[in-house]
């Protein structure tokens, strides 16, 4: 992290919209948490009513995971803002609607406006995308959105590393977005060559 960032506590923004992968979300804040991060969540209705259907998750339980929770209606929030410091910003996961709103700059939300202002303050915006298949208006969004400097990161899991579970899949996909983040302390699993592997 920066000079900046470490003489302040750091700060990530998680987005969830109602793309399937609620868990995500989760696990994000949970780990954000450990590893000393301040975090601010932003939950859509559509995001809230999937993690109730995915986790069995209520708003208030959803927020009580998070550092400080803003209404996606709050347009006010201190998150709204580019004069408000974050490290990062994560939407996990992050429907195609969402996408597009955020391909457009439509900041139609809290959500929206938030991912808004991490790409114009430069910062690092993540959007765990979930769909399948493609079609090209999704895919037409999601260059949009790397050309703003935003990282399009479907939550694909890799199978090299011998996951034993689908949390093992989770954690390790979670790590990796932090890492991303910008976070050194995020533990993604390294892929260290064949021989290694064989040797595992």
């Amino acid at each position: 992290m920066s000079t900046t960032a470490s003489a302040r506590a750091r700060r990530l923004v998680v987005g969830l919209t109602g793309a399937s992968g609620a868990v995500y979300a989760v696990r994000l804040l949970a780990r954000a948490r450990e590893l000393g991060v301040r975090t601010h969540l932003v939950a859509t209705p559509a995001g809230v009513l999937n993690a109730h259907h995915e986790l069995g998750l209520d708003r208030k339980a959803l927020e009580a995971l998070a550092d400080q929770a803003h209404a996606p209606g709050d347009v006010g929030a201190c998150v709204a803002s580019g004069s408000f410091t974050t490290d990062a910003m994560v939407v996990a996961p992050c429907s195609m609607k969402t996408l597009a709103s955020v391909a457009h700059g439509l900041g139609d939300n809290l959500l929206t406006r938030a991912a808004d202002v991490t790409l114009k303050e430069r910062r690092r915006l993540i959007l765990m995308v979930r769909e399948t298949p493609l079609n090209l208006a999704h895919l037409r969004n999601m260059v949009a959105v790397t050309e703003m400097g935003g990282i399009v990161f479907p939550p694909l899991p890799a199978f090299y590393n011998r996951p034993a579970s689908i949390d093992d899949l989770v954690a390790d996909t979670v790590e990796r977005v932090l890492a991303l983040c910008g976070l050194e302390d995020a533990r993604p699993q390294e892929w260290r060559g064949l021989g290694e592997a064989g040797r595992s």
